[in-house]
């Protein structure tokens, strides 16, 4: 993924835009940005910046086993998961007032 740097307000060369990148960098370590936004202003900078979303695995727990998926099942374990009752709750919002 390519970040996006903008700086406006002025110019800045390349050595000193890679410093304020570096400096974000180092407060968000592993993050990676979509975007970084260097607005200048007299003696003044300020950063703004966009994170790239992180990759999210759901984990449930399914027949007493902590999993994110039941591809490591076998068959047993799967017929198990298949024939599990799953709960649902239907109710509007006037029941709980009432």
């Amino acid at each position: 993924m390519e970040t996006r740097i903008t700086v406006t307000g002025g110019e800045l060369d390349q050595k000193e835009i890679d410093a304020y990148v570096e400096h974000l960098r180092e407060g968000h370590p592993g993050r990676c940005f979509e975007s970084i936004d260097i607005k200048l202003d007299g003696d003044y900078v300020d950063l703004s910046y966009k994170l790239a979303p992180l990759r999210f695995e759901r984990i449930r727990r399914i027949t007493g086993y902590l999993v994110g998926t039941v591809d490591r099942f076998n068959d047993a374990k799967r017929a198990e998961v298949e024939d599990r009752v799953k709960h649902s709750v239907s109710c509007s919002c006037e029941d709980w007032i009432n």
